[in-house]
């Protein structure tokens, strides 16, 4: 009978260890979100994994072995629960296969009003306040110097979110 299964996958390889997988006739379903993140200094939308490094997979155990699943390239264990390899519930995996997240933010991309502190130029070491994008790869920040708010558009290379 065909059953639900949590495979744990190398770091990097769950693609590969997605594609080898299918050609064995084995179902995978790998949950993927878009974030927007700064990549190379420039906020861009980044489909991601849900779940980094673990793959669902659907097999009959008695046609193909957990062995063969478990020596498949890419592939570094079954998720557990003691001896034998963890089943998935029909229910979850048709929940994760209708979400939808109205939007994912990601923790360490600065939103404004949110506080950041400037890694490298002449302001280094100051805390500021992210207000807005300013292009592709320059956001503008709020300083308060000497005692006055000074906008300064700045690399986003050159600061990260506190």
């Amino acid at each position: 009978m065909q059953t639900w299964y949590l495979l744990y996958c190398k770091r990097g390889q769950l693609l590969r260890a997605k594609e080898h997988l299918e050609r064995q006739s084995v179902n995978c379903l790998t949950p993927m979100i878009t974030l927007e993140k700064i990549v190379r200094g420039k906020r861009t939308a980044v489909s991601e994994p849900l779940f980094p490094n673990y793959l669902f997979v659907e097999f009959d155990p008695e046609e193909i072995h957990t062995t063969t699943i478990n020596s498949t390239r890419g592939v570094s264990h079954f998720v557990r629960f003691g001896m034998h390899p963890a089943i998935v519930p029909d229910t979850v995996i048709y929940d994760l296969i209708h979400y939808q997240p109205l939007s994912v933010d990601d923790p360490q991309t600065p939103w404004p009003g949110d506080s950041v502190m400037i890694t490298e130029g002449t302001f280094e070491g100051f805390e500021a306040i992210f207000t807005e994008p300013d292009g592709e790869t320059r956001s503008v920040l709020l300083l308060n110097l000497l005692n006055r708010k000074v906008l300064q558009s700045i690399k986003n290379t050159d600061f990260r979110k506190l």
